[in-house]
């Protein structure tokens, strides 16, 4: 692993001075790496997976410092640059070979147990950026001092070449300056309409429900799991002259590059035999017919199950403990790096068990690593 992760990670600047720089610092980049792959979810973890597994580590690492304590990835993590990371969490995705096409979902996430009451510091915020099509995480930004998640993900998305992309996102995000930023970038959007804009919402939920307007045969798809059974109808519209061309809401006039109107209807039959129908509204700068909408926002909330759930059920996320600092933007970045390994090992095990089989087995584990060299 460590020539792959040596060759992203090389110029990534060692925060540490003087005496603290005893042990090498991409040594100890890749054996928290490692040992999150492997399982270990804290500093504390981190030094006791590298005591025991020397062996392991003495093939591909020269350790010349010796191993290092959990202070030493604690104090590293705190004080190392997050954009720096970030930069080289995404030359070291380009090595393991994301192409970048097909749909790349924005959306944000808390991490409940970073906030520090003695500091002030309310609990970070991150906004992460998921290629559904690889199932990689592609970058992260967290929502500093004064900014919010939209200006977050703005910032997020200017890292992108967004050629042949579509870009999809909640309805926080359904925003004219976004909307410009991504075609900016070579990609286009698809944000679903709600409240947040309630003219145009009111405009739209109109013309779907107007008996004069003529939509094609929906598209259906029917999900069935423990007694409940959803079924989703789509249409699509390509008439968007007479929204573009509105001038009844200049406040909330239609995002630029406007193609597409969008109806998604759900109807729920729980076990219980209630049904409940809830209808969603989108907007897309995409030429889409109801078959490529229902693709691309089922593509979007794989980021909840690929990512978060993930995040949260195997890695323990919502109760990471790190506080100081940049400890607990740093340590996102190395789990979602961690994810991406796993994740591109191509086997049938979970995610989880991917991980529990790298930390019990020295050959899993090489397996695994042995990707990134």
């Amino acid at each position: 692993m460590s020539g792959l992760f040596r060759i992203s990670f090389q110029g990534l600047p060692d925060p540490r001075t003087g005496n603290a720089r005893r042990h090498d610092f991409l040594d100890v980049l890749t054996i928290a790496l490692t040992a999150s792959i492997c399982g270990a979810e804290s500093c504390v973890d981190f030094a006791l997976f590298a005591r025991d597994r020397r062996a392991l580590f003495e093939e591909f690492l020269e350790l010349a410092g010796g191993l290092p304590s959990h202070d030493t990835f604690s104090r590293i993590f705190r004080l190392l640059d997050p954009s720096a990371f970030a930069r080289c969490f995404e030359q070291f995705l380009g090595h393991l070979g994301e192409d970048g096409a097909g749909v790349l979902a924005i959306d944000g996430k808390t991490l409940r147990r970073s906030f520090d009451r003695a500091a002030g510091r309310s609990a970070l915020h991150v906004v992460t950026a998921f290629a559904s099509g690889a199932r990689m995480v592609v970058g992260q930004r967290a929502v500093a001092a004064g900014e919010n998640e939209i200006t977050a993900a703005r910032a997020l998305l200017e890292l992108f070449d967004l050629k042949g992309v579509l870009v999809t996102g909640d309805a926080l995000h359904c925003q004219g300056e976004t909307a410009r930023l991504i075609q900016k970038r070579g990609g286009d959007w698809l944000f679903p309409l709600k409240d947040n804009r309630p003219t145009l919402r009111a405009e739209v939920e109109r013309y779907f429900t107007d008996p004069a307007t003529v939509l094609g045969d929906a598209h259906v798809t029917t999900d069935a799991d423990h007694g409940r059974v959803e079924v989703r109808r789509h249409w699509t519209s390509p008439e968007v002259a007479w929204l573009v061309s509105d001038r009844r809401f200049p406040d909330e006039a239609p995002l630029p590059g406007l193609a597409t109107l969008g109806l998604i209807e759900r109807t729920v039959t729980g076990a219980d035999q209630r049904t409940t129908t809830t209808r969603t509204l989108y907007l897309s700068s995409a030429q889409l017919d109801a078959k490529a909408l229902a693709k691309a926002v089922r593509s979007h909330w794989t980021i909840e199950a690929a990512v978060h759930w993930v995040l949260d059920t195997s890695f323990d996320e919502d109760r990471a403990r790190n506080r100081k600092d940049h400890g607990p933007e740093n340590l996102a970045v190395l789990r979602k790096l961690a994810l991406n390994v796993v994740r591109a090992a191509n086997n049938t095990d979970s995610i989880r068990a991917r991980r529990k089989r790298a930390g019990w087995s020295d050959e899993y584990a090489r397996a695994i690593l042995g990707q990134m060299r």
